[in-house]
Parts: structure tokens; sequence; C-alpha cells
């Protein structure tokens, strides 16, 4: 067998990667937004021991990109070469270190070209010697370059920042999400701050612009955050996994929060959104300290809905289930393996479901204090022109009942005879109070109406009624809330004589319908 060239004199005729081909697919690969592209280098800085990155977005000079954006660390430093083996494709020294994030040595290189045509990186250790080497999209591409550049000491202007560290240097920026300088600032500084927060918390600092990030917690529970105010709910859920090939287990932690519906549902849209709570409904998944997704994960059926944007969760693994969450080498995307959704799902499939319920339930209070539900007062002020119901006939289970005020505090007692024979009217949501996708209850004073959010006209008409604030939307939610509630006056006004055949007749209405509004 005839031994194979390795000369960088030209391509090899036969080489596996088309190296010319290569180098303008992989930018097109695998980042989501320049905020994901730049966390690969804080990732690399902060595995380096940086105790401080300083990011710097400006105008370019002379170019028809009209940006440039340097990152610069107090880390380590690289030699000769481990610099060069950093700029190539998977040529990191820690490939498969499972201790950091940079164990796939794809980090620098396709970050930096996915966004730069060229990427320039500055290192020094204690010598003090500045090394540089760099990688050129057009020059690649052109057939002038095939392998990195050998190092090259140079002298940087104003001396070393740093007695070690690191500088990188992006130019060409063809690639950036924005093109305002202040713009790509202000994403880094929202998102660098929420996937490095642990990091800061630590003691570790990210400046922008000479602007210096505050972490932020997406749970909303620590106070040195950018936003607090919200509370924990429920304990940590903790699971011992064990991933394929791996002898031992790894532990996943998982813990919710609550934000504060009762103080926070009357603020503007605007100040909501500054917040982070509409369409922030959501998991965030944490990697040794370092969050790499945020989504809507491992929820079994539950779906994503409005009211799922007032609870906030956070899971937390340890490095050896990578496979086991399917996270890519981008570290910014999880595949969960079926049997650890398995594991998880159900858990928090039924605490999201009981948080949803928790939040409209708080929503609906705290509406009422501001804004009373129309249909509710409109049925009390026409009470006076029908027959008085009689005295209620049957006493809640005690279960019930407290199924009843948890879903509602202000349900935890009855009102009491009212003057005039008045009634007081609600409708509220609460589970296990019964099956059919409505109940009646009756109390001294006052007549409720329990919505069951497990039935079928839950899902499909009463939430997507009540989420609308249209006028319209409104309009069809108070005339739908009528109805409900004559149906229940109704029931209680023949109940003594009929109690039996009323319920069947519900149960046999609800089995209907949930039939005919099944898709």
């Amino acid at each position: 067998m005839q031994p194979v060239s390795t000369s960088s004199s030209g391509p090899l005729p036969h080489a596996i990667v088309a190296v010319d081909r290569f180098i303008q697919a992989t930018r097109d690969s695998g980042y989501r937004d320049t905020v994901s592209a730049i966390s690969e280098l804080v990732d690399n800085s902060v595995q380096a021991g940086a105790e401080v990155v300083e990011i710097q977005v400006s105008r370019a000079v002379d170019s028809e990109d009209p940006l440039e954006v340097s990152i610069r660390d107090d880390g380590e430093g690289m030699d000769h070469a481990s610099l060069r083996r950093a700029m190539r494709f998977g040529g990191s020294s820690r490939f498969d270190d499972r201790t950091g994030l940079g164990r796939y040595g794809m980090g620098l290189p396709n970050s930096s070209l996915s966004q730069a045509r060229r990427v320039e990186v500055f290192s020094w250790r204690e010598d003090g010697e500045v090394l540089q080497t760099y990688l050129d999209v057009d020059e690649i591409a052109g057939g002038q370059v095939y392998e990195v550049p050998v190092p090259q000491h140079v002298e940087l202007p104003g001396g070393l920042p740093s007695p070690t560290g690191t500088i990188v240097q992006w130019t060409r920026c063809d690639r950036l999400d924005n093109r305002r300088a202040t713009t790509v600032a202000r994403k880094l500084m929202r998102g660098l701050g929420r996937k490095f927060r642990y990091f800061l918390w630590d003691g570790g600092r990210i400046v922008i612009n000479g602007e210096e990030i505050v972490p932020i917690d997406p749970l909303y529970l620590r106070e040195d955050s950018l936003v607090s105010g919200a509370r924990a709910f429920g304990e940590v859920l903790e699971y011992e996994f064990r991933a394929p090939g791996e002898r031992r287990t790894s532990l996943v932690s998982v813990r919710f929060s609550e934000l504060p519906v009762e103080s926070w549902h009357a603020l503007s849209n605007e100040e909501k959104r500054r917040l982070g709570v509409p369409k922030g409904a959501g998991v965030s998944v944490v990697r040794a300290g370092r969050e790499v997704d945020y989504g809507w994960f491992l929820m079994g059926g539950k779906r994503r809905e409005n009211y799922d944007d007032w609870w906030r969760c956070e899971i937390c693994f340890e490095p050896p289930l990578d496979e086991a969450f399917g996270i890519t080498h981008t570290k910014q995307q999880i595949r969960p393996v079926q049997a650890l959704q398995a594991e998880l799902a159900p858990d928090l499939e039924q605490v999201a479901r009981v948080l949803n319920q928790r939040a409209r339930a708080a929503y609906q209070r705290a509406r009422r204090r501001t804004d009373p539900v129309e249909s509710e007062t409109r049925a009390e002020t026409r009470e006076g022109e029908l027959t008085p119901l009689s005295p209620p006939s049957r006493r809640l289970g005690r279960r019930a009942l407290k199924r009843l005020a948890d879903a509602d505090r202000s349900l935890a007692a009855a009102p009491g005879p009212r003057d005039g024979g008045t009634v007081e009217y609600r409708l509220v949501e609460a589970s296990g109070v019964a099956q059919d996708f409505y109940t009646v209850v009756h109390q001294e004073g006052r007549v409720v109406v329990v919505i069951n959010p497990d039935h079928e006209f839950c899902r499909s008409v009463w939430r997507p009624l009540q989420d609308r604030t249209d006028a319209d939307g409104r309009a069809l939610r108070t005339q739908l809330e009528l109805m409900l509630l004559a149906a229940a006056r109704a029931e209680l006004a023949v109940g003594a004589q009929h109690g039996p055949v009323i319920d069947q007749l519900r149960r046999a209405w609800s089995d209907a319908l949930a039939a005919f509004l099944r898709r």
C-alpha cells in the first residue's frame, strides 16, 4: 500500500472532507443566534479558569459589514500547540472531557465562522509572549489555506491586559443577528445573563461594552438577579438515572416556582414583557451550572397554555447524562431519550397541571378583586325575578370542600343568609369535585358552578374563551357563563324532587359532550 501524502501544498484528491465546501456548509449549521455562538466562547473562557470575560461589540472600520466583536478573558491562555489545536474543527485538547463544556472541540472555529468571515485569536501565558493565528473563510474557500496557520509572536497594542488570557476577534461579521451594536449588546446582556447565571452567582464577571451583566434567574427566586419575586413550589424532585453505557447513576434535580399573579397581573403589557412573563412558559435545562436549552420539555401530554406563563421549572443534570438528554455539540438544544422521558414526564406533567390550575385560580381571584365577573354580577342582580331557591339540601363532603377552597380561598366559608334573599353566584375551576364537565355546589347564600379542568369541555371551549381579551371574546364568554349559571340554578330549583334524575342527565350530557368535542 502506498503511503498517503499529508502535504499542505494543496488539497488531497480523495480527502474525507472537501475543505472549501465544508467551510461554507458549516457556517449554516448548528447555531440559533449570535447569543448562542458567543456562549461557546464564554464556555471556553470559563473552562480556562477565567474570572472576567469582556465582550466588545463595535463598529467596523473600512468594511462593508458594520460590526466587529471581540471576547477577552483572563484565563490560563494557550501555548503554541494548544492554540493551533483549538482552531481545528474537533481539535480540542478537552475532547470528551465531561468536566466542562468544551468536550467536542467544535466551539471556537464553528461558532466564530458561523457569525464572521474571519476570526483571529491572541493568547498568552505567564511568559508574556503573545501568540496569534487565524481562520479566514475566503482564504479556505479559495483554496489558499488547508491547515491552521502557524501561530506567530505579536505585540498587543497597549500591552497585556492581564497576566494570562485570550482574545478572540471576529471581523467581517456578515451573519450577526443585528446590524446595530447596541441591539447586539442588549440581546447578549439578557441571553448570557441567563445562560451563565451560576457562573455570575459564583463570583464570575461578564462585561459587555463596559457594562457588567446582572444574572437572570428564570425561576424569579433569587433576589440578586435582574428580576425576582416568585416563590418556590413544592420540594425539589431528585432522580437517579443511569445513562446508556454508564456503570454508575447520575443525579437529575427538578424544581418549580410560582410567579406572583396577585401583584403582577394588573401590570401593563409592556411591563409584563419587561419582566419576561408573556410567552415565557418553559423549562430551563442546566448542565453543570450552564443553561443548555430552554423550552417545553418532559411535560408528557400537558400542552403549553397562557396560564403556564405564571410558573417556571428548572432541570439540572450532571455531565454523564449528556447522551440521555441528547445534548448537541453546540450545547443549545436537548433531545431527551425515551427512557428519561418515561422516568421524569409523569411527575413533571402532574406538577405542571397543578401549577396551571393554581395560576388560573389566582388570576381569577385577582381579576375578581379589580374587575368583577360580569356574568356573576348580572345573575345576582336578576335573582329577584326568579322563584326563591330552597335552602341547601345536601352538604359538601370535607374533601370536596377542601378542593374548592384550594381553587379559590374565598370559597372556604359560605357567606350565610343574605339580605333580601339575594344569592352570590360564582364560577370556578377545581379538580376532584366531580367527574362531569361541571357540577353545582349550593351553600347558604351562594351558588357555585365548578368547572372540571380535566374534561374536554374545559380544554376545547371554556379555557379558550377565558383567555380571550377582545370584545367579541368577552361577550361570548359572558353568554356561556350565564348559560352555565342558569343551568345550575335550574338544577337546584327542581333538585329536591328529581335530584338523582338530574345527576344522571348531567352525567350522560357530560359524556356525550366529551365525545362530540374530542378531536
